[in-house]
């Protein structure tokens, strides 16, 4: 039988106020994982901690942060790994505002770079060294179907998850004899407040409302229709899971057949 249990298993879930992150804290936490939520809004952390399944003893928690500010990061990560043995560590953070890559500040890129992969390294160093004790560990990270093929008016975004994806790649060769797996899922386009902000861009660039750039956005998918934040928590499961444990250092489209690459 498959084993999609993860009883005992502690998961420290980034950006889980809200959309992909929210929902993947659900469906850990309905596989049996203790899971500890990462957002910059209490309110909405209390929220979804009261959406986590707990029939099987499962405890969660929440810490406070924001991802600009890596002193404060760096003092919450290293308070929680006094209280949490953390198993699974799944990178979730909202991407760069939209707009053509020529005409980006420079500091633009920086910021990105800083709350992307940076606030990325510092938790992965952070939890790794008691994943490697266990010899077992997943390392999951949300990232975007533009590590395939870049995205038009997402020039900052399109950098720095590439990044992202190089970094994790890398990782993954480091740690695979330790038990550890580094994956990332490559989101298309699922309905969250990042979706919005992203055809208002769009919308704003070509001269359209908003309503009819997310028509268009529709149509370019070839499920015809957007995805729901459950179907990303859905393979973000099953990679976390003991059964995913050859699956290893590969990033994984989650997009209705829209990225047009092998």
């Amino acid at each position: 039988m498959m084993n999609l249990s993860l009883q005992s298993k502690t998961a420290l879930v980034c950006g889980a106020s809200q959309g992909i992150g929210r929902a993947i804290a659900i469906a850990l936490a309905d596989l049996g994982a203790n899971c500890v939520l990462l957002a910059r809004n209490e309110e909405a952390l209390k929220e979804a901690i009261a959406q986590l399944n707990t029939s099987e003893g499962q405890k969660h928690h929440y810490a406070v942060v924001d991802f600009t500010d890596l002193d404060r990061l760096k003092l919450v990560i290293a308070e929680l790994n006094t209280k949490h043995a953390i198993d699974i560590l799944i990178n979730n953070t909202g991407g760069p505002a939209a707009g053509l890559i020529a005409s980006a500040d420079a500091s633009a890129f920086e910021l990105a770079f800083r709350q992307h992969l940076i606030c990325n390294h510092i938790l992965a160093q952070a939890v790794i060294p008691h994943m490697k004790e266990k010899g077992w560990g997943r390392i999951i990270n949300v990232i975007s179907t533009s590590v395939k093929i870049p995205i038009n008016n997402l020039g900052v975004s399109n950098t720095i998850r590439a990044a992202v994806a190089s970094w994790a790649k890398t990782l993954s060769n480091e740690l695979a004899a330790h038990g550890i797996t580094v994956n990332s899922l490559l989101p298309g386009f699922i309905s969250t407040t990042r979706l919005d902000a992203v055809a208002e861009g769009f919308a704003a660039r070509e001269g359209v409302d908003k309503e009819t750039m997310l028509q268009t956005m529709k149509n370019s998918v070839p499920a015809k229709r957007f995805g729901a934040p459950a179907e990303i928590a859905a393979v973000a499961a099953f990679v976390a899971s003991p059964a995913a444990s050859y699956l290893n250092g590969i990033t994984i489209p989650v997009d209705g057949g829209r990225t047009g690459s092998i």
